[in-house]
């Protein structure tokens, strides 16, 4: 059956065939009166007797039909059907939000959940092609809306939403968490799980959930609401005006726990953002994070399409227009205005003849459809769109157009360095359109490419990411208003700035681990060279000491060398003490005897001991020591010696 698509042409194009009938009778009464104010009715005849009325009204139902045509073109003409394979792509979002009793909290108008929920809507209407769906969740949680693409379908879950949803009160996260990777796991596409509530994690369960939704590769951003100062929890129902209370009969106030939802973000590589007051936080995961993921096919299926029909119009639209260009209204033997026909005026007439064959031609040509690389790309089939363009390059090397088609494949296939080298190429042009596509998607390239290597080898990933900086530069230096190359820009050095800092804290740590190390290291070599300088300052000591008594017996051999009358004196003053001393202890030292002796051998054992110890140590031994006092003794059996020198002596006494 025989449809429009777009019938409103058909009104207006007959309001236009209306006018320029009226018009083209109008004009013609207009001539008839200003032929009959030129001449009298009979010269009429003879001066109008090259005018054929016949071909002048030929001329005029051909410009009429030809408007009529080219009306019914733009309408869109469809007869028919055909099924063509149709295939989406996009990536998964599955959105928790949370229905505990605390989201009817109105620290934020009208309350914490239909904020979230509006919010959502919002989201929603700016995707296409993602699939996305709802999980509602408190004490416990389950799937309210699968992944789908029928975003009217998820707008009407989640305007069932409540705090009724979920049965078992409370906030159990860790649940929530764990329930969405379970959804998310058998599904081929990039795994996200936006969580939207107040933070307060009752069973304190979330953060380990989080730690095990990572190694499932699973990525959670969080939306909080609420505020941090918090507000009485109403009771929900007809209780209007009454608050939650606790069992000690104490209001319950509900606050937004920032640090919580900042941890299990931070666990899984996600993003923490507040809601606002007019849901920027879901506008900013989007820009931020998920616009920069490639969208992979998730679905194909079959559809039925109608065939359009307004190619027969469009080419009777242009013929019949041509028509009426190229009939003259004279009588002629030639009725049409050939192009070698020289005329006044003749050469404008050409020109616009040439221009009527080329629009037919166009009509007729299938070069306005979509080449068979384009369709492949279209369609997701990447690899083939890939060998297509390969393929048309050998014949045209040199053309920056199929070279950047060739990138724009091998970037959504993830060949990113193959996709920088195309786009590269792509930039040979004086096409300052497609220079401006060639830079920015050639940053997209470098910034994905250097990804890769983020935590193996960050000074390449660095590199990278410094090379799309000037990329996307070069993509707003041809054309400042691009937004889209202004965002990324703004990405790239946030997290070049971010990678930044964290090589500057490794070097520090690395810095320091290796000064402690060294320090550790000179403290050690101080400690061998203080024991080796120990010893050898008690040797020095030990020859020190043997040099002062050598020195104390030569002087005290100068003071016995004194005249032979002295030495008479003293010598019989010494017989005379000895006699007298003699006598008085004989008998006590006759006594003592024994036991000193038996003393003496306990105690030169231990004093044995205790020499090979000091011997050891390089000092001197008891004896040692005895006898070298005995040799400082004067004549008066008292010590006299007074050292000499800057005081070493005294410095070495002290290891006596």
């Amino acid at each position: 059956m025989l449809h429009f698509a777009q019938p409103l042409w058909l009104v207006a194009g007959t309001i236009s065939c209306l006018a320029a009938t009226l018009f083209i009778l109008l004009n013609i009464v207009r001539r008839k009166k200003e032929l009959q104010q030129f001449a009298s009715p009979h010269l009429l005849a003879g001066l109008t007797r090259n005018v054929s009325m016949p071909r002048r009204r030929m001329k005029n139902i051909l410009l009429v039909l030809g408007l009529v045509c080219l009306f019914v073109a733009l309408a869109r003409p469809q007869l028919g059907n055909r099924w063509v394979e149709v295939k989406r792509k996009g990536i998964d979002i599955l959105i928790g939000v949370d229905v505990s009793k605390s989201m009817l909290a109105r620290d934020i108008n009208p309350n914490r959940l239909e904020r979230a929920k509006l919010a959502i809507r919002d989201f929603v209407a700016r995707l296409e092609g993602d699939r996305i769906g709802l999980l509602p969740f408190a004490g416990t949680s389950f799937l309210m809306c699968p992944l789908t693409t029928d975003y009217d379908a998820f707008n009407a879950s989640l305007d069932a939403l409540d705090v009724n949803t979920i049965p078992k009160g409370g906030t159990d996260i860790g649940a929530a968490i764990r329930e969405a990777d379970n959804i998310l796991t058998n599904e081929a596409n990039h795994k996200f799980f936006i969580l939207v509530t107040d933070g307060e994690d009752l069973s304190e369960d979330g953060l380990k959930a989080a730690e095990e939704a990572k190694a499932q590769k699973m990525i959670v951003y969080t939306i909080g609401v609420g505020t941090p100062k918090g507000e009485l929890v109403p009771q929900p129902g007809d209780a209007s005006g009454k608050f939650i209370k606790d069992r000690d009969g104490n209001f319950i106030t509900s606050r937004l726990d920032e640090k919580t939802l900042a941890k299990i973000a931070e666990a899984t590589d996600g993003l923490y953002v507040p809601l606002g007051n007019m849901g920027q936080g879901f506008d900013t995961i989007y820009r931020q994070k998920l616009s920069m993921v490639p969208k992979e096919v998730h679905g194909e299926r079959k559809r039925k399409v109608p065939i359009e029909r307004f190619p027969w119009p469009l080419g009777a639209a242009i013929l019949l227009l041509s028509a009426d260009f190229l009939i003259t209204g004279r009588k002629s033997r030639w009725a049409l205005r050939l192009p070698f026909v020289k005329t006044a005026g003749r050469r404008q007439q050409q020109q616009s003849a040439v221009l009527t064959l080329l629009l037919l031609s166009m009509a007729w040509s299938p070069a306005g459809q979509a080449s068979e690389g384009e369709e492949l790309f279209n369609n997701g089939n990447y690899e083939q769109s890939i060998q297509y363009y390969l393929e048309k390059l050998k014949k045209n090397p040199d053309d920056p157009t199929l070279h950047y088609n060739l990138g724009d494949a091998l970037y959504r296939n993830k060949k990113y360095k193959d996709a920088v080298s195309e786009f590269n190429n792509g930039l040979k042009t004086e096409d300052l359109s497609l220079q401006s596509r060639s830079y920015y998607n050639r940053g997209n390239a470098q910034f994905f490419l250097g990804a890769g290597t983020e935590k193996t080898d960050p000074e390449h990933t660095t590199k990278l990411w410094q090379q799309s900086l000037k990329s996307y530069q070069a993509a707003l230096a041809l054309q400042p208003e691009d937004e889209e190359a202004a965002h990324n820009r703004k990405v790239v050095e946030k997290k070049l700035e971010q990678l930044k800092k964290q090589e500057q804290k490794k070097k520090d740590k690395q810095k320091e681990q290796k000064d402690n190390k060294e320090k550790k290291e000179n403290k050690d070599n101080k400690d061998n060279k203080g024991n080796k300088g120990n010893k050898s300052q008690q040797q020095k000591k030990g020859d020190n000491s043997k040099k002062q008594v050598e020195k104390q017996g030569d002087e005290n051999n100068r003071k016995t060398t004194g005249s032979k009358e002295q030495k008479d004196q003293q010598q019989e003053q010494k017989q005379d003490t000895a006699g007298n001393t003699a006598g008085n202890t004989a008998g006590n030292t006759a006594g003592q005897q024994q036991s000193n002796k038996d003393k003496s051998g306990q105690q030169g054992r231990e004093m044995s001991k205790q020499d090979m110890a000091r011997k050891l140590e390089g000092k001197m031994t008891r004896e040692e020591a005895k006898n070298l006092l005995e040799s400082l003794k004067g004549e008066q059996r008292e010590l006299n010696f007074i050292p000499q020198g800057s005081g070493t002596a005294d410095n070495e006494g002290r290891d006596w």
